[in-house]
């Protein structure tokens, strides 16, 4: 784990917030708890912290308007922490903009890696700016055109466009895309299709008829640099 990372932890229960917090600081993190949505809000608007990890049920502003609200003006990573289970759960709550998902009850060392997974993501940055075909990326400043027109990307969404762009006209297993782009060795594969949809909205034209990033039914993703009809 980063030595000094920032992280925000907003979660409702004193039990859960108090021993993660402690976890996080006893490996090295800045932990700033908080046990209400809104008062967290007031803070995030000041100082944007390395990672946060909400707690989906909230008081005053809940875990996805929080979530939300911090996609408007920032790609910081966020984990996100329910009781909620189901594979509809973990797809709503990122759909609103979350890096990861988490349901209770949780190991701290899972917690620990997923966080250092986050940050270690959020930090690499390889000193280069190329082109191909359509898209244009500075992965310095991870920055993506496709044309003229700049795109806003979670960081999630960057890695998973970068490896993408990287690998064109290859067909990409889900599996593949979460142990290359999520580095999990085994994990809920709806993560990648919620992933794929947020950018296809992003990158495509039309998003339901894609000319870049194609479904292979029953094989996976095709990615193509060049725009061209879907099948």
């Amino acid at each position: 784990m980063q030595t000094g990372a920032r992280v925000t932890v907003v979660e409702d229960d004193p039990a859960v917030r108090t021993v993660v917090a402690d976890h996080l600081r006893a490996a090295g993190c800045v932990v700033q708890p908080f046990a209400d949505g809104r008062e967290a809000w007031h803070q995030i608007e000041k100082r944007m912290p390395d990672l946060l990890i909400l707690d989906r049920m909230l008081p005053g502003v809940d875990g996805d308007e929080l979530c939300r609200r911090i996609r408007r003006i920032s790609d910081v990573p966020i984990i996100m922490l329910t009781a909620l289970d189901g594979v509809e759960q973990r797809i709503d709550g990122l759909e609103r903009g979350a890096d990861d998902y988490l349901g209770k009850p949780f190991s701290l060392r899972e917690l620990q890696l997923r966080v250092n997974a986050q940050l270690r993501r959020s930090s690499t940055a390889a000193p280069l700016t190329f082109t191909a075909g359509h898209f244009r990326v500075d992965a310095a400043h991870r920055r993506v055109w496709v044309g003229e027109q700049e795109i806003a990307l979670t960081t999630r969404e960057y890695e998973l466009f970068l490896y993408l762009v990287r690998n064109p006209g290859r067909v990409i297993s889900r599996e593949e895309i979460l142990r290359e782009v999520w580095q999990w060795d085994f994990g809920d594969a709806s993560n990648v299709t919620v992933h794929v949809r947020r950018l296809r909205e992003k990158i495509e034209p039309d998003a339901r008829i894609p000319s870049f990033l194609h479904t292979e039914w029953g094989a996976g993703y095709r990615f193509t640099v060049e725009e061209r009809s879907a099948c």
